[in-house]
Parts: C-alpha cells; structure tokens; sequence
C-alpha cells in the first residue's frame, strides 16, 4: 500500500534519478581518465561517457574551472527538471536540499557588503542551486543592515536568520560563527521536516543528516583550537542532532587538543577510522604541516563515508532519500573530476589517483 501512494506521485521521478544514477562514472572510466596525458584527451574521454559532448564548445586550452562549472550545469539541469515535476511533499524535500546552497550564496553576499565589493559580481559566483528569484534584491543594499533586513522579507532561509542571528551580529561576529549557526538551524530543520515524511524516508534521511549534523561537529571543534571561540561559544554551535548527541557534544565542548576529539570519536564505531593514523597533539599534530596533513585527511574520509551513506540509499524504494543522494554523489564525481583535470594540467600523474572512489 506504501508502494502504492508513493509511485502514484513520486514513482516516475524516481525512476528517473535512478536512471541518472546509473549514469555515475564507473572505475573502469576512472582508469581511462587517469591515464590521459592532456586535458584534450580527458575531454575526448570524458565524451563517452554520460557527460557526452558538454565540452565540445569550449576553446582550447581547456581550463579545470570550466571542467567543473560545465559538469555542475548539467547537474542543476537533472535538479531542476525533478523539481519542476515534483508535487508535494517531494517538492518541499527539494526545496530544502536547496536551502543549503542558499545559506552559503547570502553568506558569500554578506561577506561582500562587508568587505564593500560589488554585490552584483558577486551574484555570479553564487551557486545556481541556491539562486532564488528575489536575489538581486539582496545586491541593492547598500550596508549590513539593509541586508539582513532584506533576507528577513525576500528569502526562504528566512526564519534561521530570524531565530539565530540579529543585524548587529553581522557585523560583530566572524563569518564562519554565522554560517555554522545558520547550518545548525537549517540542519535540524531539515531532520525534523524528515522525520514528518515518516519511513522510510526518515530512516534513510536520519542517517544521512545525523552524519553530516556529526561531521560539522568535529570539524567547528578541531577549528576552535587557537582561536578566541570559547567553549560555550562552541557548543551552541554544534547541532543538536547526530549520533554524537548529547553526550558526545557535550564533551567535545570541552576538548582541549586533537587527542581528546579522537578518543571522543572512538566511541562511535563507524568513527573510529577517522583519526587511525593522525598526529597526536605530542608528536606535533596540533599545528603546522601535521596539522594541514590531518585536516586533510580527515576531510577525505569524511567524504568516503559520505559516498557510503549516500549509496546506502539506493537500497531502498518508496523514499525521498534518493533525491538528495543522487546530488551528493554526482557532487562528489565533480569534485574527482576536477581533482583528475588538475593533475593532468600540473603533470602531478603521482596524485591523481588521490580522489574519493563512488563505485
């Protein structure tokens, strides 16, 4: 009966994004790609796959930006065609993949009148998930506060900046505190409106959003070492969701150096090879190229264990959860080709095969 409802109104879309799943690099094209010795190669290789032609236009020498700008193009197209065929409640379930993007565009807004730069290129760097129509409205403010009184009226993120943050906070506080208050917000927003949809929706969209509710954690209490955030500054960052919740947040509030978050983390088991083989703060890891090593490194299993959890959802039907995946994954597939088209451009072949397997 579950089966029934859900593809009544949402069964074609999703057929659709596993179809545009199918489409995802496998290692056997990995291998062609790493083996290129130009971008004109990597271009030619890359036209046999799924992406097709999306570079046949662009003049030569090909630059890694436009690799990853043409491949993000094509990933909004998939996005936006889902979204314009979807009805309730898919369509507010990608409304709030969105908001996401659109946290970090006003940010990026926001830094901009601060710093006086033209608002309006700014709009172009803007991620075109998190492009609403009332956007330029944000560009004709002038200061701070006409800003933050703008996306109080013009946007859809709106209530995270009314319930979190007020103008005056703009201005006082560091750029990075906003944006993880906003994530917080929108975080357990996000988990809550899952949790609505009931399962196996919420089941999926639990683990996925309490990873990255966990990830945000870890990496606003490695960040704080050194710096002026005091630890009940920290902890009313951290979200209050996640497999860490509560008592893992409560200690990592008070952790003081790298050795204290590890054997935090320890705790949880699928946690526990995040930090295996980092510096401890004894032998130096709490600072200079051990500490950029680490940082790193604990990036890059964050991503694998993001891939993991995002293919786990394809396991199961009858579920928004796909949506969001699919998203995630071709991100991630983005990210390697970028990272594969700089080290060819580099001629850096020793590193190319430093990217984050999907398949």
């Amino acid at each position: 009966m579950e089966g029934l409802f859900f593809n009544a109104n949402t069964g074609f879309l999703e057929g659709i994004v596993r179809g545009y799943k199918a489409g995802i690099l496998t290692p056997s094209q990995y291998a062609n790609l790493a083996q290129c010795e130009t971008l004109e190669d990597f271009r030619t290789q890359l036209s046999a796959t799924d992406y097709g032609n999306f570079l046949a236009n662009e003049p030569l020498p090909i630059s890694t930006s436009t690799i990853a700008d043409k491949a993000t193009e094509i990933l909004v197209e998939q996005f936006k065609y889902l979204r314009r065929n979807a009805v309730e409640p898919l369509r507010k379930f990608l409304d709030y993949i969105t908001y996401g993007y659109m946290i970090d565009n006003v940010i990026l807004l926001i830094t901009g009148t601060l710093h006086e730069r033209d608002t309006h290129e700014l709009v172009k760097r803007c991620h075109p998930l998190g492009v609403f129509d009332s956007m330029p409205v944000l560009c004709v403010a002038s200061n701070v506060e006409e800003l933050f009184h703008s996306v109080l009226i013009e946007t859809p993120i709106a209530p995270y900046f009314r319930d979190c943050l007020t103008a005056s906070d703009l201005d006082d506080l560091n750029i990075e505190i906003i944006r993880n208050t906003l994530y917080k917000a929108y975080l357990e927003d996000f988990y809550e409106f899952t949790t609505s949809l009931g399962s196996p929706t919420s089941d999926v969209m639990h683990r996925i959003l309490a990873f990255e509710a966990d990830r945000r954690t870890i990496n606003i209490t490695i960040n704080s070492f050194g710096t002026e955030l005091s630890k009940e500054s920290r902890a009313k960052l951290f979200p209050t969701i996640g497999r860490l919740f509560p008592e893992g947040n409560n200690q990592l509030a008070k952790a003081d150096d790298i050795d204290q978050v590890r054997q935090i983390c320890e705790n949880i088991s699928e946690y526990r090879s995040f930090f295996s083989d980092a510096p401890s703060a004894h032998s130096g890891g709490s600072n200079g190229d051990g500490f950029g090593a680490m940082a790193a490194q604990l990036e890059d299993r964050f991503f694998s264990t993001e891939v993991h959890l995002n293919k786990q959802a394809f396991l199961q039907q009858f579920q928004h959860g796909v949506f969001y995946s699919y998203l995630k994954l071709k991100e991630q597939e983005i990210r390697n080709l970028t990272w594969i088209a700089e080290c060819i451009a580099q001629d850096a072949k020793d590193r190319i095969q430093d990217f984050i397997p999907i398949f």
